[in-house]
């Protein structure tokens, strides 16, 4: 009886352990995976998506809006979202990425200056690779419900120092302020930036703290935490008019 007993313990603790493990692999389905590369431009193919059949501008100045219709070589155009680390139960780390392509705004240039420059995302087009996560951020965190608009708008001019040729990539820094959940802060951007036929394209990454902007991490049976500051990033396609 006792051997009996020994090897139903035994199958029982295997049981468990397999279970476990398919648990583990289901919720790494549901909540993990493979998070999309930091934004980049490096690994785009701009010079040939961006020959529209008006040609491209004799020059920068001028004023350009954002464009979401057009898509590069990744698949993807225009967008914004964020980046942030977290803890999953029975998986461990996980990386959350959530972006919307529902982004607006326009730059102005003249000469070698940006004079101006005003992006608006609406953040309920927040998308990451669960439902269940972007539904959460709708009433906890980010509360997208409530303030459903996030903005940056330039208070400094940037000066590029000097025109710069087609493909040729820039980077430089945006001085503004910074609007998330209701709370606007002053913020440096860095920006790299290149011109390719009768687009601008430019990416921007930079860090939020998440108190600073009176967010609290949303957390729950499967999210065991999340890290206490994320990643604002965004891709801009800009058409001149």
């Amino acid at each position: 009886m006792a051997s009996r007993g020994r090897r139903i313990g035994v199958g029982v603790g295997v049981a468990v352990v397999v279970v476990a493990a398919i648990g583990g692999f289901l919720l790494w389905r549901v909540f993990g995976g493979s998070a999309p590369p930091p934004v980049s431009l490096s690994s785009l193919d701009l010079p040939s998506v961006a020959a529209s059949s008006g040609g491209s501008p004799a020059s920068l100045d001028g004023t350009w809006t954002i464009n979401t219709s057009t898509t590069l070589s990744d698949g993807s155009g225009t967008f914004a979202g964020y980046r942030i680390d977290e803890q999953l139960a029975n998986v461990g780390a996980n990386t959350a990425v959530g972006r919307t392509s529902q982004v607006s705004g326009s730059m102005t240039i003249d000469g070698t200056k940006i004079t101006a420059l005003n992006v608006s995302v609406d953040m309920t087009g927040l998308e990451s690779d669960d439902s269940r996560r972007d539904n959460q951020l709708r009433e906890r965190g980010l509360e997208t419900d409530r303030f459903p608009t996030a903005t940056f708008e330039l208070t400094k001019p940037i000066d590029v120092g000097s025109t710069p040729k087609q493909g040729q990539q820039v980077r430089l820094e945006a001085t503004g302020t910074f609007t998330l959940h209701g709370v606007t802060k002053p913020v440096t951007v860095p920006i790299t930036a290149v011109w390719s036929g009768d687009l601008v394209a430019a990416t921007a990454s930079f860090d939020v703290a998440l108190a600073d902007y009176g967010i609290d991490p949303p957390t729950g049976f499967f999210v065991l935490s999340i890290a206490d500051s994320g990643t604002v990033e965004m891709r801009l396609l800009f058409t001149q008019g």
